[in-house]
């Protein structure tokens, strides 16, 4: 099974530019001709957070114009620049998700439970899992405690080393967050959003990622007093290769380049 993750997509109300100067919307759509082109076809894919700019009915109701071109099935979860109501509202037809407080899911495919989780605070750019959400994880995670498990969040519970996001990252993560994960083995990965770049790291034996936004790609700066700023990198997505219980994550980068070229000739030998 092939698992995208789709990320940050900060779609404006008539497909406007993003902070003047991107096109978010037409990066989603070369995306979404990528994720269809993806040979073996991908069977499943998450958005981990930020589908709007405003998280406005208007922005939504763009985003779902190139979504639901998809042909597979899509799941998500909001981030700091949706509201969660309004998406809950504007994704009534997605029956997985919850229908009251925070928008979460937890389905099972091919032995693999995937759970999406709710780390936004309307009006707030930190994230924050307060009571509620840490109840719901806990109840997941005890229902399912002998199925292997991938997580997604937007805001992730970890530092980078780029200052201006990690003071927005999930705030309290060690004392609200990864208490949860006490003995549960069965978490094989936390994949996460909020900062636009692909960024591997671990805690408590758990493997923890962010995955790239299409589009407007957060600097790499990890001067403690680094401006916050975003260049236009070559786009890429996160994929999740899931196999005979083990899963792999692996960077798609989108657009058109040279290859696939051999390393072997017709008659078996290395080129030279």
């Amino acid at each position: 099974m092939i698992i995208a993750q789709l990320t940050d997509l900060h779609i404006k109300a008539e497909g406007r530019l993003a902070y003047g100067h991107v096109d978010t919307l037409g990066a989603l759509a070369r995306a979404v001709d990528h994720l269809n082109a993806f040979q073996p076809a991908i069977d499943l894919v998450v958005v981990s957070g930020d589908l709007g700019d405003y998280g406005t009915r208007e922005e939504y109701a763009v985003l779902r114009k190139e979504l639901d071109r998809l042909s597979m099935p899509y799941h998500v979860i909001p981030g700091n620049h949706d509201d969660y109501r309004v998406m809950r509202e504007a994704f009534s037809d997605h029956d997985y998700l919850s229908q009251q407080g925070a928008l979460t899911f937890s389905i099972e495919r091919e032995g693999l439970r995937i759970i999406g989780l709710d780390s936004s605070v309307p009006g707030k750019s930190e994230g924050h899992f307060g009571a509620d959400k840490q109840a719901w994880l806990k109840a997941e995670l005890k229902a399912h405690e002998d199925q292997p498990t991938l997580i997604f969040i937007h805001h992730p519970p970890f530092e980078t080393g780029i200052k201006h996001m990690d003071r927005i990252m999930l705030q309290n993560a060690d004392e609200d967050f990864w208490p949860l994960f006490r003995d549960q083995v069965q978490v094989l990965h936390i994949a996460c959003g909020h900062v636009h770049r692909n960024i591997d790291s671990m805690k408590n034996g758990i493997p923890v990622s962010i995955g790239s936004c299409v589009a407007h790609i957060v600097t790499l700066d990890l001067d403690p007093e680094g401006a916050s700023s975003f260049t236009m990198d070559p786009p890429s997505l996160r994929l999740f290769y899931w196999n005979n219980d083990t899963l792999v994550s692996h960077q798609s980068f989108i657009g058109n380049f040279s290859g696939p070229h051999p390393f072997f000739g017709p008659d078996g030998k290395l080129i030279d």
